[in-house]
């Protein structure tokens, strides 16, 4: 029996969040190794294991992967979460870039002083309204999907970037029916709203302690 997947990275969403999110829509089981230390990040450091100096780092199928993307290519390539061809694998991964700028976004509240929290919060409110999600939900007008007939890495990644904007704009998808309707859709299938129960392996929106955490380990 192959081993389960290990996911090296911090105690809460950041960069690895994504990859939680589809390794959990593929129904694969991982393992997490949380770094809360300075001395142990430092210690993974020095293993060699991070090729730039820098996590997520995930084991799988005996590699050690870094850079998200990267991993994200390779799960979604594995488990069928990549459309059927190469037409399709490059729409997907417009739509996972578009998200992916989007959540930059959402994720640089987190550093960010007090005084530039709530007009970063009003960055995200408008470039969602006015740049990603119009997109998206056109895209999602006459289809089920937004890339071909299945399920694909995009939809994982777009229903973990509606809900993290939600968190902060809770009525953001008032004026885009398709978008709602997507949301409601994709977070029935059972892999995914497993994901979303309490208790899961989902992270909560991050706090003070784990911004002081992560960055006293990384710049301190």
């Amino acid at each position: 029996m192959a081993e389960k997947p290990r996911l090296h990275y911090f105690n809460g969403r950041g960069r690895m969040d994504c990859v939680r999110w589809l390794l959990s829509a593929a129904g694969v089981a991982f393992n997490e190794q949380f770094y809360e230390t300075k001395e142990e990040y430092e210690k993974l450091l020095k293993s060699g294991d991070l090729m730039f100096q820098q996590v997520p780092l995930v084991e799988i199928d005996g590699l050690k992967l870094v850079q998200t993307r990267a991993i994200l290519s390779y799960i979604a390539g594995k488990y069928n979460l990549y459309g059927k061809d190469l037409k399709e694998r490059a729409y997907i991964d417009m739509y996972v870039e578009g998200v992916c700028d989007l959540m930059s976004l959402v994720t640089s509240i987190l550093i960010l002083p007090e005084d530039g929290k709530e007009k970063q919060r009003c960055l995200v409110q408008d470039k969602a309204l006015h740049r990603y999600f119009p997109v998206y939900n056109k895209a999602l007008e006459n289809q089920n999907f937004l890339v071909g007939n299945q399920l694909s890495m995009a939809d994982v990644l777009l229903l973990d970037a509606i809900l993290s904007v939600e968190e902060i704009h809770d009525n953001i998808l008032q004026n885009f029916p398709n978008l709602q309707a997507f949301k409601e859709r994709i977070s029935e299938i059972p892999t995914i709203n497993n994901f979303l129960q309490p208790g899961s392996q989902r992270k909560l929106m991050a706090d003070a302690v784990y911004v002081e955490t992560v960055m006293k380990i990384l710049y301190s």
